[in-house]
This record gives C-alpha cells, sequence and structure tokens, in this order.
C-alpha cells in the first residue's frame, strides 16, 4: 500500500507540476481548459461532474469562485499552491477519506476527518470573552506529543489538523518542524498574528503544507476592544506581509452582539480580500468559560441575519471572491454537530482530548489514551449515540442550542471539567444557554421550514443496523420477524 500511494503521489506531483505550468501562461484562458486536462488523469479519485462544473463556472468570467480561483493561482507561490492541492485533494480528500469511512465501519464510532491541538495554553494576549486569556502559561504539548496525535490520527485516516492555543505560534519553530516531518497534512494555524515576521513567511513557502487565520474582528475600534490597543494595527502589517511573500491565509472571525454589523460589512469584506486573504472563518460567540459574558451571544434577529448573509457573500453571481463559513450557520452542510469525532475533536494543551474546542469536558487524555480509546470512550461514544442533537440543523450544538444534551451527557458519563483554571460545570455553562436556545428555536424552525436544504446523505448510529435494533429492541438476526412486524 506505501509502495503504491508513494507512486501515485509522485505521479500527481509530476502531473500538477506540468498543470500550472501550462496555466501560468495564460491563466484566464487556459484555466477554461483545464477540466478537459485533468478530468482523465484524476478520473478514478474524484466524480466526473465536478471537472464539468469547474469548467462551466470557468467559463464565466463574471463568476466570482472563477475570480477566487484565478486570485490563488496568481497570489499564491507555486510551492504552497503544489503541496496544498497535494496533500488536501490526494491526501486528505482521497486516501484520508476513504480510511475514514473505513474506520467509522470498523470501530463502530466516530473517526474525524480533523483533528484541534493546542501547542501551548501561553497567549501574548488577554482579549475579552476568550477562555484562552485565563489558562495561563503553565501548559505545553511536546513535540513528541504533537507527533503523536499526528501519526495516531493519520492511522485513522485523518490528514487535516487545525492548531489553536493560547496563541500557537509562540511554539512556531516546533510546528514548523512538525509540518516538514509530515508532508502528507495540512496544517491550519489559528494565530492572533503577532508573532508573524519574515523567517516564518520562509519557512511557511519552504513547508509548504501549513496555512494560517489570523485573528481581526470588524474595524480598528471593534477588534481593538476586545484584542487591546494595537492588535488591528499589527494584524493588517502581518496580512501585508504574508501577502507579500505569496503565501497562504485567511482570517478569523469571532462574531459578537457588539460587533456583527462590522465583521459583515462590505468595507470589512473587501479589506480582507484586497489584503490577499483567502478565506474567513466566523464562529459565533460561545459563553464559555470563568468570566464569560453570556451578554456577547449574537441576538437570534442577529444570527438569522447572518445566516442569510453568507448565502449571499457565496452566491456566485452576487458573491465576493473569498470562501466564507461559519461553523454553526453552515452545520446543514454537515448534517449537524461535527464536534465528539463525528468530524473533529480538540485536544488542550494540558492533553485532554475534548469533543468540542467549546467542550471543556474529558474522560481521556494523551498521556493514558490513544486515540482510538478516547474516541470509544463513553463521553465521546455519547456523542456518535446522539447525533444529530437536533434534525433542524441551524440548531446543531448540544450545548448552546440543545443545552439538554450536553447536561446529560456529561452527567451520565461522568466527564470532568478540563477547564485548565476554574472547573466549570455543565450546569453553569448550560445555564448560560438555556435563554438563549429557547429564543433561537422559532426562528431557526422558520428558517428550516421555508428555505430549501442540501441533503448530506449523512448517515447516524440511529441509521446503522446496530442504532435500529438499539431503537426497536430487535437484534436484526431475522428477515421472516422484521417482515411479519412490518405486516
Amino acid at each position: 500500500m506505501n509502495l503504491v500511494y508513494n507512486i501515485q503521489r509522485k505521479g500527481m506531483s509530476l502531473t500538477l507540476d506540468r498543470l500550472l505550468k501550462y496555466i501560468d501562461k495564460d491563466p484566464q484562458a487556459n484555466i477554461i481548459k483545464l477540466a478537459d486536462k485533468i478530468g482523465p488523469v484524476f478520473s478514478k479519485i474524484f466524480p466526473p461532474e465536478n471537472f464539468k462544473k469547474i469548467k462551466a463556472a470557468a467559463e464565466d468570467k463574471d463568476n466570482v469562485w472563477t475570480q477566487f480561483a484565478l486570485g490563488l493561482i496568481r497570489d499564491i507561490d507555486r510551492n504552497v499552491l503544489k503541496q496544498m492541492l497535494l496533500s488536501f485533494g490526494i491526501d486528505a480528500g482521497y486516501y484520508g477519506t476513504k480510511a475514514v469511512r473505513k474506520n467509522r465501519e470498523k470501530y463502530k464510532c466516530n473517526i474525524p476527518f480533523n483533528i484541534l491541538f493546542d501547542p501551548t495554553s501561553a497567549c501574548n494576549l488577554r482579549c475579552k470573552g476568550c477562555w484562552a486569556a485565563e489558562y495561563g502559561h503553565q501548559q505545553n504539548l511536546t513535540n513528541e506529543e504533537m507527533q503523536s496525535i499526528v501519526t495516531q490520527g493519520k492511522e485513522l485516516g485523518c490528514h487535516f489538523y487545525w492548531l489553536t492555543g493560547g496563541e500557537p505560534l509562540i511554539r512556531k519553530n516546533d510546528i514548523i518542524e512538525l509540518c516538514k516531518k509530515n508532508k502528507d497534512c495540512i496544517f491550519l494555524v489559528f494565530t492572533n498574528a503577532t508573532l508573524i515576521d519574515q523567517k516564518f513567511c520562509d519557512d511557511m513557502k519552504e513547508a509548504g503544507n501549513i496555512a494560517l487565520a489570523l485573528s481581526i474582528e470588524g474595524s480598528e475600534e471593534s477588534n481593538d476592544w476586545r484584542r487591546g490597543d494595537g492588535a488591528y494595527k499589527t494584524t493588517v502589517t502581518a496580512m501585508e506581509l504574508l501577502q507579500k511573500n505569496k503565501c497562504i491565509y485567511g482570517v478569523s472571525v469571532c462574531y459578537t452582539q457588539k460587533n456583527i454589523e462590522l465583521v459583515t460589512s462590505d468595507d470589512f469584506m473587501n479589506m480582507l480580500i484586497e489584503k490577499g486573504a483567502k478565506y474567513s472563518l466566523y464562529f459565533n460567540y460561545m459563553p464559555v468559560g470563568h468570566g464569560a459574558d453570556k451578554e456577547l451571544i449574537p441576538t437570534p434577529e442577529q444570527r438569522k441575519r447572518m445566516y442569510l448573509w453568507l448565502r449571499e457573500t457565496r452566491n456566485s453571481k452576487t458573491g465576493k471572491p473569498i470562501f466564507v463559513m461559519d461553523f454553526q450557520n453552515d452545520a446543514e452542510y454537515v448534517g449537524g454537530c461535527i464536534a465528539g469525532g463525528r468530524n473533529y475533536f480538540h485536544v488542550n494543551s494540558a492533553g485532554d482530548i475534548e469533543p468540542c474546542v467549546f467542550i471543556h469536558y474529558s474522560d481521556s487524555n494523551i498521556r493514558t489514551h490513544t486515540l482510538l480509546q478516547a474516541l470509544q470512550s463513553p463521553l465521546f461514544m455519547a456523542y456518535y449515540h446522539n447525533q444529530p442533537f437536533n434534525d433542524n440543523h441551524l440548531r446543531p450544538c448540544p450545548m448552546l442550542e440543545n443545552p439538554e444534551y450536553l447536561r446529560k451527557m456529561v452527567k451520565e458519563t461522568g466527564a470532568k471539567s478540563s477547564d485548565l483554571i476554574v472547573k466549570e460545570s455543565a450546569d453553569e455553562l448550560c445555564d448560560k444557554c438555556v435563554d438563549y436556545a429557547a429564543n433561537w428555536k422559532p426562528v431557526a424552525d422558520e428558517l428550516w421550514e421555508t428555505l430549501p436544504h442540501r441533503d448530506t446523505h449523512t448517515q447516524y448510529y440511529r441509521d446503522t443496523p446496530e442504532g435500529k435494533a438499539a431503537s426497536t429492541g430487535c437484534s436484526g438476526c431475522c428477515r421472516e420477524c422484521c417482515e411479519s412486524q412490518k405486516q
């Protein structure tokens, strides 16, 4: 298998070299021909209709996604672009996805497509409403532990890693080393941008498989209110340096009741595009941790506006050439909550394996458990057995929109608080979400019932033979019995 994989990957690498050189001769014209040329090459990996859609979009010069693709070709270093296409398209998208699906069947539990982990709890900022600001500077994963997470993850099929914190780039030399050792993976680092310099840009380009998400929130005033004086200018300076060096980056935006108008404004989005950002990842503020302010949670009316704005911004005719995603409002595209290993989980800087970056409860630690053991632990299996927490995927979260589920799962599994400073009980956390959940429900239900939604073809535990048997009390061993019950 390894020999076949190495041969195929090398062949893909050579093919990408030729294709990128071809496109560079005349991007506007040759991108239209791209689908015809790569379709036969990748026909055994990706559906042929995908390339037909690429060609149709490319032939429309006004198509937002054509402009986006041309921007990637124009703005990103060739080694980075090639490595990202290999790592994301081949390693994660093809081989990884196949392995993940196989292992879900084999182990009868959630197996993730990506894993988040915190190299350190240390951070050089103290942003309002951020639990990481309360964590202190005491916890770190060793280089060996970070490599172990990646090694175990790859064995399960995971080739996509998100690094959070704390401020991960406090460990930037260790991160670069990890990326270089694992070229068959992609690493996305969430950073406050304060530690980005020319050497790090050079290291990013050499590795080729690392991307950044810079924290920024609207105007200078709204950004610095939460992140501290000077944070906005520091981030913009880092954006300009990354753009100059043709590094791939985007931004991470926490939207709150106070800033939602600013972070969705044309001025803000146009600034991101002008500075070379290729994606904007939005997070609904979560009232997690000691001192969290539930008044920062967006109102249901603001959440609805955000939902509609996302679809306007991604429209191929009227949108903007930047990939925008909202982890809460886009749950309908992934079948609801993706935590608990269904598509991802989180390892904090103390090694605690948590279902979600916002759910600080755990019954496993990487220093005492393998990742597979954690995925089969009582807490993670509670996620597996209960997802989706709501069939309206605009209400996906077991904390924010369905707090009764998180209370129940933590209580029944005996999971402990993994907050590194103040041990917040599930009741204390969920109490902060009850009002919001009740107020959002009628708005979310109206949206869900009146607008079309894509069928994700997601299979949950309840759809498996084991899940059906658990819900009916039938073992499924006798077809005649089942047929007689139908009659």
